[in-house]
């Protein structure tokens, strides 16, 4: 799960596609000061994604 902070809301839920739009959304708001707490990369540059077979 992905919630930034403020306002912690998630953004990303498991199962979710991640897509290009919400990528650009959380990458703009850690270049304005938003934590991503939730994340193995707080950047956003990255992503840890598990597959479930």
């Amino acid at each position: 799960m992905i919630s930034p902070y403020p306002p912690g809301v998630p953004v990303l839920a498991p199962g979710e596609v991640i897509n290009d739009e919400v990528l650009d959304h959380l990458r703009s708001g850690v270049e304005h000061g938003v934590l991503i707490p939730d994340a193995a990369d707080s950047s956003v540059r990255t992503l840890r994604v598990v597959a479930r077979r």
